[in-house]
């Protein structure tokens, strides 16, 4: 980030004074700085004036929060950080702290890094409600009630989340990634795990130790999102000790979860009923309905219909 100096280098030397009286009275008028300044009455006048270049740079990097380009792109001093005025041993200083955006991505390479089924494809990282086109009555429905959702959930509070489900390429995923980038900006911590993978690397983590650990951060994720619930291969073991146990610590902490399905319940609760022993049981027909009155007793079931869209792309 440039000084106040480096940004007038390019100025003749005759010009000098007066662009640099320019660009102070615009660095001080910043609704921003002068906040900080009205906040902050012991500063005298020399402090102030020493501290011209740090407001400058303050002002700057704000401004390209304020048009932010994105993380990536972020041209500010330290990427995906913002600054922040201080005072320090009677000097005005510049600290700097992490952007939503910046927070957003170590929250997601840290749950990555313990849970690799964790993976969403790339365009789902930046979509937003914004990006959904409501062309079918029950997609709108599925985006108000989703929008219901992120404006009312309250982890702690009632547990009540979503069972979306539908045919492939409705826009499933899609509307759960909205879902989970707009919590995300609202400093929400959400956890999007691909059941099917989930299942498969919580069977692995038996062997290499990891097991309780990825149990225990999914089970405990204030909003938890199930992709694809149904498209696994169905065991007594997924079934009761894998869901039955994440759905039994979630109910009684009221966190929400949200599910994604190809099936609606009940077609999921046949699925839940067989298992890898062949046949329907009683006792697998009895587990499933327990945790398909879980689902019913604390999500909104939303059927979502339209076209497929992956083959329109």
């Amino acid at each position: 980030m440039d000084s106040i100096n480096q940004s007038l280098s390019q100025f003749s030397k005759g010009g000098f004074n007066e662009r640099f009286e320019k660009i102070k009275k615009e660095t001080m008028q910043d609704d921003r700085i002068r906040s900080f300044i009205a906040g902050n009455p012991e500063l005298s006048e020399k402090q102030i004036e020493n501290g011209v270049n740090e407001f400058y740079q303050y002002k700057k990097q704000w401004e390209n929060c304020d048009h932010c380009p994105g993380l990536a792109n972020c041209p500010n001093l330290i990427q995906g950080y913002q600054p922040k005025l201080s005072l320090y041993r009677n000097e005005i200083h510049l600290e700097y702290y992490p952007c939503s955006l910046k927070k957003k991505d170590e929250e997601r390479k840290r749950q990555a890094s313990f849970v690799q089924s964790l993976y969403i494809p790339k365009e789902m990282t930046q979509v937003s409600f914004e990006d959904f086109h409501e062309d079918h009555p029950s997609r709108m429905h599925a985006y108000t009630k989703a929008m219901a959702f992120c404006a009312e959930v309250k982890p702690g509070g009632d547990g009540r989340g979503l069972y979306i489900h539908g045919p492939f390429g409705v826009g499933k995923t899609f509307l759960v990634g909205a879902i989970a980038n707009y919590l995300a900006d609202e400093e929400m911590s959400t956890m999007i795990v691909y059941a099917p993978d989930f299942f498969r690397e919580l069977k692995n983590g038996i062997s290499d130790g990891s097991y309780q650990g990825k149990m225990d951060l999914v089970k405990q994720a204030p909003v938890l999102i199930l992709d694809d619930i149904g498209a696994e291969t169905m065991s007594n073991w997924i079934r009761d000790d894998i869901l039955g146990a994440i759905l039994q610590f979630r109910m009684m902490e009221k966190l929400p979860t949200i599910f994604t399905s190809n099936f609606d319940l009940h077609e999921l609760e046949i699925h839940l009923s067989s298992t890898q022993r062949g046949g329907v049981e009683r006792v697998d027909q009895l587990k499933a309905k327990r945790i398909l009155e879980r689902i019913k007793h604390l999500n909104d079931v939303i059927d979502m219909k339209g076209e497929n869209k992956r083959e329109k792309s």
